[in-house]
């Protein structure tokens, strides 16, 4: 026979998403204002709560498609916040995810709330609740990350220059990074392809486009490949 839960304490489960893009420039933070008390017209992260049907990931994935309208977006689970009185509504826990995005190419696809904006890491309002703190915990997770896995080439366009690739390194990082020193690291991975096509914008010389060869990545794992910046 199943035990009997009825008389247990019940909480409500929240799926939190922090969504790092990335302009070109400066890594940014998609978030969204309230509608709706306690803290309405305030600015918070994008979440919603678990449905009885579904797994965490399946109810991340389905919170980032309802906002973005994209899928397969790249998207980690971090961590699980649950401090009894971080939410005054009601005794919630919270597990966070961060994801992915390249703005460049996902504008077309963006839901665009009248309550959703981009801002940069240094000029974003203070959020509700804690999720200054996940937004914390996020980046440090997103920093380690970018060193040890190639996650960065979720935040850039299908092609990129290398100053474009440094630049996203320097930003997530937040420190600046010797130009010939990161472009020798980054060639001696031997995970890029280079393009004949030449970004105009930059110079007028140009500058060479690359991709990120994935299978070449996942072959190289085969082998003991360790990705290191």
């Amino acid at each position: 026979m199943l035990n009997n839960y009825s008389k247990e304490d019940k909480v409500l489960l929240a799926v939190d998403c922090i969504i790092f893009g990335f302009d070109g420039q400066d890594l940014k933070i998609l978030l969204i204002k309230r509608d709706f008390e306690p803290e309405k017209g305030k600015w918070s992260l994008i979440g919603g709560f678990l449905k009885k049907e579904e797994n965490l990931d399946e109810s991340a994935t389905r919170i980032l498609n309802h906002l973005t309208g994209l899928h397969d977006i790249y998207m980690e689970q971090f961590y699980v916040f649950s401090k009894v009185d971080r939410d005054p509504a009601e005794r919630t826990i919270s597990v966070a995810y961060y994801a992915l995005i390249d703005i460049a190419t996902s504008e077309k696809e963006l839901i665009q709330l009248n309550s959703a904006k981009w801002f940069s890491l240094e000029e974003a309002p203070k959020l509700i609740f804690d999720h200054n703190k996940m937004v914390k915990h996020a980046v440090r997770r997103l920093k380690y990350r970018t060193k040890t896995k190639p996650i960065g080439f979720e935040l850039l366009p299908d092609k990129f220059t290398m100053l474009q690739l440094q630049n996203l390194y320097e930003s997530v990082l937040n420190k600046k990074l010797d130009k010939r020193n990161f472009t020798n690291k980054i060639n001696a991975l031997d995970i890029l392809i280079k393009l004949e096509e030449k970004d105009m914008e930059s110079s007028k010389k140009g500058s060479f486009l690359y991709q990120f060869d994935l299978d070449k990545y996942n072959e190289k794992l085969k082998e003991g490949f360790v990705f290191k910046i």
